[in-house]
């Protein structure tokens, strides 16, 4: 059986500019329209409003030309008004080509906003569009207020469509101007009008005011329309109009006789774009193109993943160009984790990911997520930390940093069972806590290590909660080595890279008769988690 090809048409440069506080620059239009017919393959896009302002007279003008050189002029469209030739004298200067004429679709937008009989409408229209034809531009006609018309009038709407029958015009649009229809609605009316006029082309012109955009475009092309109008990202005025990436989806699977030219690998691409230029943000959970859409959470989801694929759906991310993403949080399993490291081509043994994956939904209950760019950071942290047994604890700290005075610290430091108490001043807070800790240390006749290099990352694009980790590099008289220490505060992160230092001093004093050499070679029959620390 012959698949039956439905067109779309774009509006989000003309309709979706319509969003309150978005105005796209003539280069933002220019873009948005080439990457529309050239990347994403829609059909026909409509690129603004006639009349409105000397700056989207120059936006067209660009478009046009651009359109002119690459073929593109019968596929452009300009909204237009009955206003007696004015709307097609400005798109001749402009180059258009093809005209979507606004006329009334009900009877209350008639008698209340023009106040005219249905014959004094269809004469003024009938002029527009023989002077359209008279210029070369090609006219569609919008029925404003359709779904209303056909609700509250529509012995009207099917006297205006028995006079559009007999006009030279390519399409007729039908909007749901104010998003009141439902799905039973939306297919009852337009199998109507299919049914009557059986060889005009219609468009359907979605609204998402009661979030039935997409299930209303859904049921206009099974009841046979021929086009549909969307938006990207569903832009528009009051809640937007129908989405388009949730409305080829939608159409993609469950309508398997209809074929759409339009590029899905690309939605994604073009999405975002549309939200940098608009400065629209998408919500993180909204269907295609947010963020959290491909992201597993719940660890038995990530499992599933992995037996056969349980929680999959044919909305596969790889379609919109995305990829699927398994979050780390409190709700983490090791298979969340695992498909992170597989991610970042890393692979531990059984214990090491159940204390990964441990440390990980400790951090969640303090951390709604963490992020994959995070996950090395707590694996060296979680690693480390069993290097050697934790003789020595930093107790518990009280940090001060106030303006006009110097930084203070107050700590508590557990060696060996015993408990000492320090305070001083430095220069930062850190510096204060090592000042400290080397008084303690005083008191016990040792001596700290040399701090010969101190570096604090955080992950790329992270927020000001993110976790950070602090890699503090120290000398002794055997070696140099490193430690790091992971925590959402910058000071405390150095604080637990400074107890591991302690405690692989302490390790280390104890075993002052071996050699290098042999803590290296323990170190490699698997007595230590991490030869990295071992200054070979």
């Amino acid at each position: 059986m012959e698949r039956r090809k439905i067109e779309i048409m774009d509006t989000t440069l003309r309709d979706g500019e319509q969003t309150s506080g978005v105005s796209f620059s003539t280069s933002e239009k220019l873009t948005i329209t080439q990457l529309l017919l050239e990347e994403l393959k829609v059909d026909r896009v409509e690129i603004a409003s006639a009349r409105v302002s000397e700056g989207e007279f120059q936006s067209v003008e660009a478009i046009m030309d651009w359109a002119g050189v690459n073929g593109y002029t019968s596929r452009i469209e300009v909204l237009s008004f009955v206003d007696n030739g004015v709307s097609i004298n400005w798109m001749v200067n402009a180059g258009v080509k093809v005209q979507n004429l606004l006329t009334k679709g009900s009877m209350n937008h008639l008698v209340h906003q023009l106040k005219k009989t249905p014959e004094q409408h269809f004469s003024e229209i009938a002029y527009v569009i023989e002077l359209a034809q008279q210029n070369s531009i090609s006219t569609n006609v919008y029925l404003e207020d359709w779904s209303n018309g056909m609700r509250n009038s529509p012995e009207y709407v099917f006297q205006y469509l028995d006079f559009l029958a007999s006009q030279p015009v390519s399409r007729v649009l039908l909007p749901d101007t104010l998003g009141v229809l439902t799905p039973a609605e939306t297919f009852q009316y337009i199998s109507q009008i299919k049914q009557r006029y059986p060889k005009i082309h219609f468009d359907f012109h979605a609204h998402n005011d009661y979030d039935l955009g997409t299930a209303n475009v859904l049921e206009a092309v099974k009841a046979g329309v021929d086009g549909l109008h969307l938006t990207v990202n569903g832009m528009g005025e009051r809640a937007g109009n129908a989405p388009m990436a949730s409305a080829i989806a939608v159409i993609n699977d469950f309508l398997p006789e209809v074929d759409i030219a339009l590029k899905e690998s690309s939605i994604y691409s073009v999405s975002k774009l549309v939200e940098t230029f608009s400065g629209i943000r998408i919500p993180t959970n909204k269907p295609i193109v947010g963020d959290n859409v491909f992201t597993q959470t719940a660890g038995i989801h990530a499992d599933g993943d992995n037996k056969n694929n349980l929680y999959f759906n044919d909305l596969l991310p790889e379609r919109f160009g995305r990829k699927r993403i398994y979050a780390l949080g409190k709700t983490s399993g090791k298979a969340n984790i695992e498909k992170n490291l597989q991610e970042l081509g890393l692979k531990l043994n059984d214990e090491d990911l159940r204390k990964v994956t441990q440390r990980v939904i400790e951090l969640g209950d303090k951390k709604e997520t963490v992020t994959q760019e995070d996950l090395p950071y707590i694996i060296s942290d979680v690693l480390d930390s069993n290097l050697v047994e934790e003789k020595i604890v930093v107790e518990s700290y009280v940090l001060t940093n106030s303006k006009g005075l110097r930084p203070s610290a107050t700590i508590a430091v557990r060696i060996e069972g015993e408990l000492f108490q320090e305070q001083a001043q430095g220069d930062g807070q850190f510096d204060a806590f090592m000042k400290a800790l080397a008084n303690v240390y005083e008191r016990k006749g040792m001596c700290l290590p040399n701090l010969i290099d101190y570096a604090v990352r955080i992950a790329p694009g992270s927020n000001s909660d993110a976790l950070c980790e602090a890699i503090i590099t120290w000398e002794t008289k055997y070696k140099t080595f490193i430690t790091r220490g992971l925590d959402s505060d910058q000071t405390v992160c150095a604080i637990k890279a400074t107890q591991k230092m302690l405690n692989i001093v302490s390790h280390a004093d104890a075993m002052e008769e071996k050699s290098i050499g042999q803590l290296t070679k323990e170190a490699a029959m698997g007595k230590f988690s991490d030869l990295s620390l071992i200054n070979k």
